[in-house]
């Protein structure tokens, strides 16, 4: 049992550390061990109080992300020898655990989940009824398909675990102090914070939010509304059941997809917890208005066995010894959650060294990985590998409380166990503030998708479709029409609203130095714009952005919507650490964006404007102002097609009559609209990286087949340098290529198994059907000795292998390319 030492210890710290769960007693744990001095972690009442204390404690290596299963595995592997290190027993048990699979559309996913486990090195197995039943002889085999199993996974006691980790970071020289509520937060001009709290004031280089449902009131003392909200989680336990007792090994866990609850071995009895449907689970939203209860700690809510009851039959059906046990005892208690169910993990954007490790839905399995992985991004600068997907900054302010507390976590949690397909969509809360000028003009034309808060169109509808979302494992009703939607760009000219895309300005004395810094680019001409890359100190791929200097010394930034508070974040940060003379303006919601690209493209714009957009006039990757019908744009001589087209940034206001003006001016070339689906397509087939699948975090340039844009000559010392220089002097390992893929109703989408010789040699990064070769085509990385034009290999896809070819890239040239090589009189390939 923990003796509170309510004292600070210490007035200055390197590190505080808010909330003394299990996630923040790991990084005050790894912090300790890799040898930071000065960690301070403040608890307001106890350690485990809040969530941590009554987490039913399960853990997997099963993710359906790809880089989350790392922190699930790391996880596991430190539980694993806490205990001798620590001396602190953990209460660890690994009976491994099964999904079951009872419809066909349940295979298909544990098939599609199956080829991306195959380049991880965690164990996964796809297995039989048969399999299923040797291995939890207690169910009821009636409607059982298949089995998702995990060999080493398991459940932990969530308190033991936490003081194990408390007992390494004492060790380690962590200080753990409690109970000590933090009262305030205040900023400092030299970036540092003061923490106040009752027994006086802390100063430190940074702060970690890890206050679990608190998170949100630390937040709000720093003008932060951070998007989270408890909600009701429920499990019971039985008393002993006779057939559990009589077994000689632990009972795997099971995770009943339709039923959706997962259950347990706990001692002789069973422990069972559902996932209740978004009408009937509860939320604790008052604590959302009003704070949470200042002396809520321990506590637990009153339990509701007639909201879970339909999965209480679910369950008895499925484990009929379950009909004869008594429920012993019935935990009701807050976990937070995030719009999307994922955390939020990472330093913040517009507060300087303010982390977050927060909305956990799952602590215990994060717990430990999460704590290692921002240890080591706090200490080395730049986040050990690549987790975009639990950047806080993929929240902006468009995540209102209506949207986050009372529609978007309560269709989270109520499909917990959904079945996961590709390009998957969720409606709940939608759309939000966040729309683009033309959102009510196209709403009904066709597929909206959604990309940080705005909604985009994917592909359009015509007579004769079957409309709205039709998610498959296969090809869908949205094949056909992309097809269509290609042919358009590549024929004639098609249309596309890009508005969600981040947009930032940025000028002053020092912006031409800032940007040398920043990227492995040169820094772009007046009126002209390329692409660039911030790197990280290890030479990662940090974000890819298009660069234009509009006037001298004042740039517009541009890069993809998912990216945006990631981008500036680091931009800002850079800003700060070399004290640049720079004023940064992110435009995004103000600005809007419209792509025309095809063969007529110019033919069109040419209608609506004075200026000349001749090839000789208006060059490809130049960029100026000019009025198109009236309306005031920048355009870019870019598109990300490959095709003749223009990018055409204007005031969001001016969305319709600038849209309606280009396609009243098309109609005799036959223009028509086209979606980021079709766009894909033709980015695919140009050959044209993207960031977040060909390159990012996990991956440098060199390996990424992106050295045009790399420019190690230039006198700047720009961030990754260093790194690059020596990565390129050992040699790469891997490369990345292009593939074609012989495959029938199905196409690769990315981080699916590349096979060779019956092993795994490597994985996809993105894939789409390709509507000029009439195959499927990817990009993947494979090891150097097996990247060669010519070489077969052989894709996974929905548990089979289809054959690949490694080809010469692109398979589509570009338009500049072609014109190019047309002026030398050599036929281009289209």
């Amino acid at each position: 049992k923990e003796t509170p030492s309510p004292s600070l210890g210490k007035d200055r710290a390197d590190t505080v550390i808010i909330g003394g769960g299990c996630v923040g007693v790991s990084l005050a744990y790894h912090l300790a061990k890799a040898g930071l001095k000065d960690v301070v972690l403040l608890e307001k009442s106890e350690l485990t109080a809040g969530s941590t204390w009554h987490a039913a404690g399960l853990t997997t290596y099963f993710h359906p992300g790809i880089n989350l299963k790392k922190i699930h595995s790391y996880s596991i592997k430190l539980y694993e020898k806490l205990e001798e290190e620590t001396g602190q027993a953990v209460g660890f048990h690994q009976p491994g655990s099964i999904r079951i699979a009872s419809t066909p559309t349940r295979v298909d996913e544990f098939k599609y989940q199956m080829t991306r486990a195959g380049w991880h090195p965690t164990e996964q197995y796809l297995i039989t009824p048969e399999k299923v039943q040797e291995l939890f002889p207690l169910l009821n085999m009636d409607t059982v398909l298949a089995g998702l199993y995990n060999p080493g996974d398991g459940h932990i006691d969530p308190y033991s675990l936490t003081m194990a980790l408390a007992a390494g970071a004492r060790k380690y020289g962590a200080q753990l102090n409690y109970p000590v509520q933090v009262t305030n937060l205040k900023s400092r001009s030299d970036g540092t914070w003061e923490v106040e709290t009752p027994l006086g004031i802390i100063r430190a280089k940074r702060i970690v939010n890890t206050a679990g449902f608190w998170a949100r009131d630390i937040g709000k003392m720093i003008g932060l509304q951070h998007p989270l909200i408890p909600v009701h989680h429920q499990y019971v336990v039985t008393s002993t059941i006779p057939e559990v007792k009589a077994l000689k090994t632990e009972l795997p866990v099971i995770r009943d997809l339709e039923g959706s609850y997962y259950l347990r071995q706990e001692r002789d009895g069973l422990l069972f917890g559902p996932y209740e449907s978004e009408q009937k689970m509860k939320l604790q939203d008052s604590w959302v208005t009003n704070g949470v209860p200042p002396g809520f700690g321990k506590e637990l809510f009153e339990s509701d066995l007639d909201r879970i009851m339909e999965h209480i039959e679910a369950a008895m059906e499925m484990v009929p010894v379950l009909k004869k046990a008594d429920i012993v005892n019935t935990i009701a208690g807050p976990i937070t959650y995030s719009p999307d169910i994922l955390p939020m993990v990472g330093p913040h954007q517009g507060v300087r060294n303010y982390w977050v490790a927060i909305g956990f839905g799952y602590g215990i399995i994060h717990a430990g990985g999460v704590g290692k992985y921002l240890s080591d991004w706090i200490l080395e600068g730049e986040p050990p590998f690549d987790l975009i997907e639990l950047d806080p900054n993929r929240y902006g302010k468009w995540t209102t409380t209506e949207y986050t507390a009372f529609t978007k976590a309560r269709e989270s949690y109520g499909f917990n166990n959904i079945v996961g397909y590709p390009k998957e969509e969720r409606f709940a809360g939608r759309p939000t503030e966040r729309t683009s000028g033309l959102y009510d003009l196209l709403k009904s034309k066709c597929s909206m998708g959604f990309h940080a808060g705005w909604e985009q169109p994917h592909w359009f509808y015509k007579p004769g479709d079957e409309t709205g979302y039709k998610p498959s494992f296969r090809r869908t009703n949205w094949f056909d029409p992309v097809g269509r939607e290609y042919k358009q760009v590549m024929e004639k000219v098609g249309v596309i609203d890009l508005s969600p895309f981040g947009k930032f300005k940025v000028k002053g004395t020092d912006s031409v130095k800032l940007l040398d810094h920043l990227f492995a680019n040169v820094v772009p001409k007046v009126g002209s714009t390329n692409i660039s890359h911030m790197l990280t100190p290890r030479g990662k791929v940090y974000a890819e952005l298009t660069v234009s200097q509009l006037y001298p010394g004042e740039f517009m930034l541009v890069t993809g919507s998912g990216s945006e508070l990631h981008d500036l974040r680091w931009i800002e940060e850079e800003v700060m650490r070399g004290g640049y003379k720079v004023e940064i303006e992110n435009m995004t919601d103000e600005m809007g964006v419209l792509g025309v690209a095809g063969p007529y493209a110019r033919q069109i714009l040419q209608k609506l404007t004075s200026e000349d957009l001749s090839d000789g006039s208006f060059k490809f990757l130049q960029s100026r102002h000019l009025k198109l019908s009236g309306v005031a744009v920048t355009a870019i001589r870019i598109s990300y097609t490959g095709e003749l087209g223009w990018e055409l940034y204007h005031r969001k206001e001016d969305s319709v009559a600038l849209y309606s003006a280009i396609m009243e001016a098309g109609q005799k070339e036959g223009i028509d609209n086209f979606g980021t689906y079709a766009l894909n397509a033709l980015r695919l087939e140009k050959g044209f990286r993207a960031w977040g699948a060909e390159m990012n975090c996990d991956t440098n340039p060199l390996e990424a087949g992106l050295e045009y844009f790399v420019k190690l000559n230039k006198p700047a010392d720009f961030t990754g340098k260093q790194a690059l220089k020596q990565i390129k002097e050992k040699g790469l390992k891997r490369r990345l290529v292009y593939l074609t893929v012989e495959t029938d109703n199905v196409d690769p989408e990315g981080n699916e198994s590349v096979w060779h010789n019956g092993k795994v040699i490597g994985n996809t990064t993105s894939g789409s059907f390709s509507y000029s070769a009439q195959q499927s085509l990817a990009f993947a990385y494979v090891p150097t000795e097996l990247s060669k034009v010519g070489q077969k290999l052989e894709v996974e896809l929905l548990g089979k292998n289809y054959p690949a070819t490694i080809i010469q890239e692109p398979l589509v040239l570009t338009e500049p390319t072609r014109i190019r090589l047309q002026r030398k009189g050599e036929s281009p390939k289209i």
